[in-house]
């Protein structure tokens, strides 16, 4: 008489090994969105917008092979290298959207679970601090001032939500930081009447 199931033990193996191999793939794929999110962004702090859009279509497409992947076993959303990668792929898309139609997408239009959103448009506006003191040094202070004043309202709702998490309450703490070098740049501009 067996005592163990040598079948039942075979599909664990199998279940086993498809997760390892599957995790090895999503790591990879998301050092491939870590590393196209970085360029949208430098194309977006050079102006270039054009090259921006065009890696904007290619991180789509493997975003979405590693979302089908990631649906496939939910598991593999606790990937740490996921997480990040899907963050910063919300950081570059919000930024290139903001930057090109001076509007922020929704979670809804980027499809991405709330916590990846939050992630990304915290990021975000560390960004837009970095683009309005290139603005600030080509004398195009309204948008300057437009930018405080978006950071200013993304601070306003993210004061909403109660970030037990402590990474997400570290990188929270840093939009405040942001906020306040922003409003000392545009203080900095009235005080020298530019603005």
């Amino acid at each position: 008489m067996k005592l163990i199931s040598k079948k039942d033990f075979d599909e664990m193996k199998k279940e086993f090994d498809d997760y390892d191999n599957n995790r090895e793939t999503v790591i990879k794929k998301s050092r491939d969105i870590l590393k196209l999110s970085k360029q949208i962004i430098y194309a977006v702090h050079r102006d270039d917008l054009k090259e921006a859009e065009r890696l904007v279509k290619k991180i789509e497409e493997k975003k979405k092979k590693i979302k089908k992947l990631v649906s496939e076993n939910t598991k593999l959303e606790d990937i740490g290298a996921y997480r990040v990668a899907i963050g910063e792929y919300v950081e570059a898309i919000l930024y290139y959207n903001y930057i090109r139609d001076k509007k922020i997408l929704t979670h809804k239009a980027l499809n991405v679970t709330t916590e990846h959103y939050l992630l990304g448009i915290i990021d975000l506006t560390g960004e837009l601090g970095r683009k309005a003191v290139q603005l600030a040094g080509k004398d195009d202070f309204k948008r300057v001032v437009e930018i405080k004043d978006t950071v200013a309202e993304i601070y306003g709702e993210l004061l909403k939500f109660d970030f037990r998490d402590s990474n997400m309450r570290r990188k929270f703490d840093s939009v405040k930081y942001d906020l306040k070098k922003l409003e000392d740049l545009v203080l900095d501009l009235k005080l020298k009447g530019k603005i």
